[in-house]
């Protein structure tokens, strides 16, 4: 089955919707607000500075290096989950919302975090973790205790001697089994991910009612949004009817009352604070984007896909890599659809690495020697100058790459962990599973951040939880902080342009030489101002085929120390014109 299910994250073609020339953005229409200008840094906070040497990240850590994030430009913090947890899924399990986990310390030092970064402007953004909770949380030990305990609704039920439960998929199971069987009440409980996360029964008012009073007391303390966890999955359908296997995740995203679930978290909620909502938007197809995001719904305020991170793997392969790598032509179909779904309400997010997801250069550019710091700047060009909120991953401003683990034994996550111990309970060929992580393994993005040369990265002086990258002499903050062409200075650069230029966020969007495998280009234009992204996605040089002439444009950026006004492109090139 899990096949069948991996078919759905690929990419399925997509057409663009162009838009109207009557429907051009000006200064005095669009609908502006801050999250829409501003520029997430997300952090990983088991792996950005340890403060007490014991090798796991924590609070104290962020809190010491917030000066340094003030000077990237970034205006909001997305932090991964810091709430109690067992840690089976790096705190996606949760055990307690409003503890925070002891590895990273107390609620006097979040208070502290919250306060230092409000004083340097910064914004702080929560993961909202609430379609499923950890198996030690109170309500589920209360929910397992038996059939009659008042917390047994808090989760999804269903008992043996109605047979066997209809199929449902497991992201993390060994057996990619949803339904794990539980002996003292003689019934399954459901769980998307790990047999450690049982799903929470959002069809139950009680359940939200703890949710939205959970979600009130981190406003309360001043938290300014949350990026809320896969939560196209939280509504389903209790009668629990059969899925075709095929078609499952779509089924997963789309459950009956998701968006009553919604309307009435703003309506409870979200409506009474100046904050931002992002949804993680797993298996969400364009044409129900803006369900999540349409003003006038009173729902969220913004959505991230998947359809550009599935991209390039090969079918009936778990995370396998092309090894033709990606079409581009196919991903800029897909990002000039999602740009179409939000160009006249709404509001969309650009990313191209996460928690989830391996190091952006590794991923999408060139982590090889001579081309890692280019291709880099050039997907750091993308970022920060497509219509939609930006999500910069912690370290891609370092252009870290992916460390390339050896052995299963080096991985701490979970998918990769147990996707190997099905394949070795099937026969699966675990060579190939190695090399594949190589590239799409999650914990390559979770590898400490490289600060300076000193030991472990300056990370920690302990014994860190996951590897350090053994380029980190030649790669980190202290020596690219010194040198003005640096990745590190480059993101700095960037963030200032876009956020200079109101063209690059509120601007109309429009592909040049759409059909060019080498080449990424469009423009962006807001009242009179027109600005022209030309990119290089390949290690060859590459032509820009267009009409637009070049005579009097001004290059306003670009990654090369030799800036050129000429059509064709050098290796990863990056340039930014103002026609």
């Amino acid at each position: 089955m899990i096949k069948k299910i991996l078919l759905l994250l690929l990419f399925a073609g997509l057409s663009i919707q162009p838009i109207c020339a009557e429907e051009v953005n000006t200064t005095s229409n669009v609908n502006k607000k801050w999250w829409k200008e501003g520029v997430v840094y997300q952090i990983y906070p088991r792996s950005f500075k340890d403060s007490d040497g014991n090798g796991i990240g924590d609070i104290r850590g962020i809190i010491e290096k917030l000066d340094y994030v003030k000077s990237l430009g970034v205006d909001i913090i997305w932090l991964n989950p810091i709430f109690e947890s067992p840690n089976d899924d790096n705190g996606y399990d949760i055990s307690n919302y409003e503890g925070i986990m002891k590895e990273f310390g107390t609620m006097a030092d979040f208070d502290q975090l919250l306060m230092e970064m409000h004083k340097r402007g910064l914004k702080l953004v929560l993961d909202l973790v609430v379609n499923h909770s950890s198996s030690e949380h109170e309500w589920f030990k209360q929910s397992r205790s038996s059939r009659e305990n008042p917390y047994r609704n808090y989760y999804h039920w269903w008992n043996a001697e109605k047979g066997t439960p209809p199929a449902r998929y497991s992201f993390f199971d060994v057996e990619s089994n949803a339904w794990e069987f539980d002996k003292k009440t003689n019934a399954y409980y459901l769980h998307y991910f790990s047999d450690k996360q049982p799903d929470l029964n959002w069809e139950n008012p009680k359940l939200r009612a703890e949710i939205y009073k959970m979600m009130r007391f981190w406003f309360e303390k001043g938290v300014d949004g949350f990026r809320m966890d896969v939560i196209p999955f939280i509504a389903k359908d209790q009668a629990f009817p059969e899925f075709p296997a095929d078609d499952m995740l779509s089924h997963y995203a789309t459950g009956p009352k998701l968006h009553d679930y919604l309307q009435e978290m703003h309506r409870e909620v979200l409506q009474h604070y100046n904050i931002m909502t992002v949804a993680e938007g797993i298996a969400v197809k364009p044409q129900d984007g803006l369900k999540f995001v349409d003003p006038a719904r009173k729902e969220l305020d913004m959505l991230y896909h998947f359809d550009g991170v599935h991209l390039g793997y090969l079918p009936n392969k778990f995370k396998v890599m092309d090894p033709k790598g990606y079409d581009l032509r196919e991903f800029k179909k897909i990002y000039s659809t999602w740009d179409a779904v939000f160009a006249q309400k709404g509001w969309g997010t650009i990313y191209l690495g996460n928690h989830d997801q391996p190091r952006m250069v590794t991923r999408w550019g060139n982590d090889s020697p001579e081309f890692r710091e280019l291709s880099s700047k050039m997907l750091t060009t993308f970022l920060m100058t497509m219509r939609a909120t930006p999500y910069y991953y912690y370290g891609d401003e370092l252009a870290m790459n992916n460390i390339k683990f050896n052995s299963i034994a080096d991985y701490r996550d979970i998918e990769s962990i147990n996707m190997y111990q099905q394949l070795q309970k099937n026969n699966g060929n675990l060579k190939e599973f190695i090399e594949a992580q190589k590239i799409s393994a999650r914990d390559n993005s979770r590898t400490p951040f490289q600060w300076d040369s000193s030991p472990n990265a300056g990370f920690t002086t302990g014994k860190p939880w996951l590897r350090v990258n053994q380029n980190y002499k030649s790669v980190n903050v202290e020596i690219q902080d010194k040198n003005q062409n640096s990745p590190l200075n480059y993101f700095r650069d960037l963030v200032h342009l876009r956020k200079s230029n109101p063209v690059l966020i509120y601007g109309d969007y429009t592909v040049i030489d759409e059909s060019n495998p080498s080449v990424y280009a469009y423009t962006r234009k807001l009242d009179k101002k027109t600005f022209l992204i030309a990119l290089n996605f390949t290690k060859d040089p590459a032509k820009l085929n267009t009409n637009i002439s070049f005579v009097n444009s001004k290059v306003v950026s670009s990654n090369y120390k030799e800036k050129s006004s000429s059509a064709l492109l050098r290796p990863y090139e990056a340039t930014i014109y103002e026609l």
